[in-house]
């Protein structure tokens, strides 16, 4: 039987508190109660010491740095201020030869803008990353070899992996699940944790609009019931009629509650539902292309390998030959790349 996944968290000085839980809360979910555990995430400082949070609490911890050297991934969270990892700072010594010294594969995770923390330590240059979108300007005018994106909710570069600011970590962590166990797991961890279950890493991170009144003229309600019938072909006239609106005010509040097209959202919605259909199911491609609502195999790998980057076979193999490997209790990080 395969020894639990190892993730171990890594706060820093001011380290921002809400952040800081959401490993153990999100990979803790992902285990099954009187089952071997999946995950197992402890804390740990730079020193084994306590550190000052952000928010003016201290906290102590049970370890110092000897927990990386058994990781299997570590988890910065975010901290305050970000200078207290600048070039020289003690912090900045310690933390770079820290992850300097992780066995080869550890996957490495930054929440918000702990990718700072990555970045001065040289392990995003030349790589895709992001962080909140507010500091995403200055994270880019100080470290010019990022690939800075800050148009989405996290970025998945295989091994380092970043998200953007406060709540999109709950998203990486799913993510990181649902790329170690599939999307059983992870939704049933987004369940016990009351969360969505899946927002793509795609998806914009922010929309500079007012959050819209809670009324009965949302489109809340076609969503639930477009969700419903995924597989059936579904016009944005059939969605605005639904919603009692005209295209043109339909498509309007849509974009203001969810952040993308009716016909963005309705494609990421049949590539999340194709994704399922693959991982559990061993319903042929064509039919499964049906039942998501692309109709044809051949326009499902169209738009899988874009938001993957893989064909629907090529996604099945990789999740049947983990569960195959590891008994659906899988700890390898080297799954699907979404």
């Amino acid at each position: 039987m395969a020894a639990p996944h190892r993730v171990a968290v890594l706060a820093l000085p001011g380290v921002i508190p809400f952040e800081l839980g959401i490993p153990s809360r999100i990979f803790g979910a992902a285990n099954d109660e009187g089952a071997p555990p999946r995950y197992e995430v402890a804390v740990c400082t730079l020193d084994g010491g306590p550190v000052q949070t952000e928010a003016g609490f201290g906290i102590t911890v049970d370890h110092g740095l000897e927990l990386l050297a058994s990781a299997d991934t570590v988890v910065l969270p975010p901290f305050h201020p970000l200078d207290a990892v600048a070039p020289g700072s003690p912090v900045a010594a310690g933390l770079a030869s820290a992850l300097a010294s992780l066995p080869a594969g550890t996957r490495k995770v930054a929440i918000c803008t702990a990718a700072y923390a990555l970045a001065e330590c040289g392990l995003l240059d030349g790589r895709p990353a992001t962080t909140h979108w507010h500091e995403a300007a200055e994270f880019q005018r100080r470290h010019p070899l990022v690939k800075v994106d800050a148009g989405v909710l996290f970025v998945d570069d295989g091994d380092v992996l970043t998200s953007a600011g406060v709540a999109s970590g709950v998203d990486l962590c799913l993510h990181i699940v649902r790329r170690d166990h599939g999307s059983d797991v992870a939704a049933q961890a987004a369940r016990r944790c009351v969360v969505p279950p899946w927002r793509d890493g795609g998806q914009a991170q922010y929309v500079e609009r007012p959050v819209p009144a809670e009324s009965g003229s949302g489109t809340a309600a076609t969503r639930e019931w477009a969700l419903r019938r995924l597989a059936e072909p579904l016009s944005l006239q059939q969605l605005a009629v639904h919603a009692r609106m005209s295209v043109r005010t339909f498509t309007r509040r849509f974009r203001d509650e969810v952040g993308l097209t009716p016909g963005q959202w309705l494609i990421r919605q049949r590539v999340d539902h194709a994704r399922g259909l693959l991982e559990s199911t061993d319903l042929p491609v064509e039919l499964v292309a049906r039942r998501s609502g692309f109709g044809t195999a051949l326009s499902l790998r169209q738009h899988l390998r874009a938001a993957a980057g893989v064909s629907p076979a090529d996604y099945r193999r990789t999740f049947r030959a983990r569960d195959s490997a590891h008994h659906d209790v899988s700890v390898g990080a080297d799954t699907v790349r979404p």
